[in-house]
């Protein structure tokens, strides 16, 4: 049996898409999904996404780590499943869609996708670093060497070490440019290596820097591997509101396998 699959990617993080709205695709079938995502044998992504029908909504969001297990809300996968929901007709450049996390509303334009993101009521702050979650956990700190920094052996320590351990978390290095700008390099649990960037990373990276009073702004930008992404934010008491992630999504090809 032939299956179609379309391959986007957000400022580097890249996805095979599915279009699963007649339930074809084996969700149990995890070796599947890890072999797709494979880079040698497969088509090569960080993840899969399946796009599905809803009964309320646009359509469903159905996420899986490159290793093939399903996993937490991908901000950039979002984005760039608004982006395939377009083109398949689903939307035209409006959607509300359910995640794992929830339901999110985005737009698409000239292809830039903005997209909201979850509401942020606890931001952790400890000696060296901060932990939120924005779909997904983050751990966020700073390190000045960021050009030369093994992000793939530091980034692994921090995701499998304590407090972490089995559960794990992603991990953002991050350095400050100005007040505005911020560079970011992410290590992602579930690809277990460095990505190009990460949607849900940058949204803590903003978050988080805001919050440790390293800007005043209420957006800011992130330069990360594969480009640049902007995140907006309201803040009240302490609680981050009317969150949008920012930036390109792009169809790369399709073909079967």
């Amino acid at each position: 049996m032939q299956e179609t699959f379309y391959k986007y990617q957000g400022t580097g993080n890249d996805f095979v898409m599915i279009d699963n709205r007649q339930q074809t695709f084996d969700k149990n079938n995890t070796k599947h999904v890890a072999f797709l995502c494979d880079r040698r044998f497969g088509v090569g992504a960080d993840g899969l996404i399946l796009l599905e029908n809803h009964p309320e909504y646009d359509f469903k969001m159905v996420y899986y780590n490159a290793d093939g297990n399903e996993s937490t809300m991908c901000g950039n996968g979002g984005r760039c499943l608004v982006a395939f929901a377009q083109q398949l007709g689903v939307i035209s450049n409006k959607a509300v869609f359910e995640a794992i996390d929830g339901l999110h509303h985005a737009t698409i334009e000239n292809g830039i996708v903005k997209l909201q993101m979850l509401d942020v009521q606890v931001v952790e702050k400890h000696e060296n670093h901060v932990f939120l979650n924005t779909g997904s956990p983050h751990h966020v700190q700073f390190e000045s060497h960021i050009n030369d920094f093994d992000i793939k052996t530091k980034g692994a320590g921090i995701r499998y070490g304590a407090p972490y351990n089995e559960a794990g978390t992603n991990v953002n290095f991050v350095q400050k440019i100005s007040d505005d700008v911020f560079r970011v390099r992410t290590y992602e649990r579930g690809v277990e290596d460095e990505t190009l960037s990460c949607g849900t990373g940058v949204t803590a990276v903003a978050i988080a820097m805001h919050a440790t009073g390293e800007t005043t702004k209420n957006q800011v930008t992130l330069n990360v591997e594969g480009g640049k992404l902007q995140v907006s934010f309201n803040e009240a008491n302490g609680t981050y509101n009317n969150v949008w992630l920012i930036g390109p999504a792009t169809y790369v090809f399709e073909g079967k396998l």
